[in-house]
């Protein structure tokens, strides 16, 4: 194992070209396109800095690698393709320093043992698990396809239904700071506790509906969050999707919020239900107005308690929750719909690499 080489920046093109025609990767997969290679063949790529440091890649061919990823040139007795299945099933991301800028020391993975069955065995099971990856990948392209049309039909719905409030002759239009109160939370970033009890809503904690949190211990929490609060996006990229995206927050003692987001409650339930809430600010066209799509957007607390806000009778607001939350658990749900089907997959070839990979020692 041997780290790569620094390069500039500046001299990595984003795109493959006459002149950039080597991929080059860094800690965390292909960062470009440069002019020269610094090795040729058959390897295992492993990314040493950064969020996803631990990360295996196969490549074959020249390429160039950077300091962040460390190249391994397997011995003759061991099949690359075997390898990368096995140090993949290690999830090396696990022994990262943790801190801003992860890194992953190699001299404390040197003493690890694992199975060593013979180069015709490690062939025969690394073709058995390309293939069930292979097959993996097409079945979770074709759910992947399903879930955005279903995820394109749901915002056609929601915006079919919220528009439709104004028929409603009882109901009143009223801005976001009559009828809401305001949280702006505070930075938690060096709290960060894999061990913590509470997850952190980060944007993108939101913007993935709660997958893979990090956490902070329930004495380190800066802004908790409560049971129908709404957690809310404040800034994002040009043109990104994170942007007033809003979580609900479903428990007491579980999420915290971290900076860059704002928490906002209903001031009445009995004027504006918390889910209605949810629906109504989640990605608000009013909000999206303010990214120009060019410079990053920080909305302001002015911005989000400025916008409009339908407020339908209770008795509809219900109903157009109950019509939402259908087609919500049917898009976003991990426990049921399109996203546990995919989560499934991932399990299932999770359960046979590491039955084909586990191999008992002779006492």
């Amino acid at each position: 194992m041997k780290a790569g080489r620094f390069i500039a920046a500046t001299e990595i093109a984003e795109q493959p070209d006459k002149a950039s025609r080597y991929p080059c990767f860094g800690g965390n997969g292909i960062r470009g396109y440069v002019s020269a290679s610094t090795h040729d063949g058959s390897f295992l790529l492993i990314g040493r800095q950064g969020a996803l440091c631990g990360n295996v890649k196969r490549t074959t061919g020249r390429f160039f690698a950077t300091e962040h990823a460390v190249v391994c040139s397997p011995r003759v007795e061991v099949n690359v393709d075997w390898a990368f299945h096995i140090l993949n099933m290690m999830n090396l991301n696990q022994y990262a320093t943790k801190s801003a800028q992860p890194g992953l020391a190699f001299g404390y993975l040197e003493p690890f043992r694992v199975p060593f069955p013979p180069v015709e065995v490690q062939a025969a099971i690394a073709r058995v698990l390309d293939l069930f990856q292979s097959l993996e990948a097409e079945l979770e392209a074709e759910l992947g396809a399903e879930l955005e049309a279903r995820g394109r039909q749901y915002a056609m719905y929601r915006s079919a239904l919220l528009n439709q409030v104004e028929q409603f002759e009882d109901g009143s239009y009223e801005t976001l700071s009559e009828v809401v109160n305001f949280t702006n939370a505070k930075a938690h970033e060096r709290l960060v506790d894999a061990d913590g009890e509470i997850a952190l809503m980060t944007s993108r904690f939101i913007s993935t509906q709660g997958r893979s949190p990090r956490r902070v211990r329930r004495e380190d929490v800066l802004t908790p969050a409560f049971k129908d609060q709404i957690a809310l996006v404040m800034s994002d990229l040009p043109n990104g999707r994170a942007l007033a995206k809003a979580f609900y927050v479903d428990a007491d003692d579980r999420y915290a919020a971290n900076q860059r987001v704002c928490l906002l409650q209903s001031k009445d339930v009995d004027r504006l239900l918390p889910r209605f809430l949810f629906y109504i600010v989640d990605r608000n066209p009013q909000l999206l107005a303010y990214d120009s799509g060019v410079d990053q957007t920080h909305l302001k607390k002015g911005d989000i308690l400025g916008i409009s806000l339908p407020l339908p009778p209770l008795a509809q607001q219900a109903r157009i929750v109950l019509i939402l939350d259908k087609f919500d658990s049917l898009v976003n749900d991990l426990s049921s719909g399109l996203p546990a089907e995919l989560a499934a997959r991932r399990q299932q070839y999770e359960y046979y690499r590491n039955k084909l990979l586990t191999i008992e020692e002779a006492a």
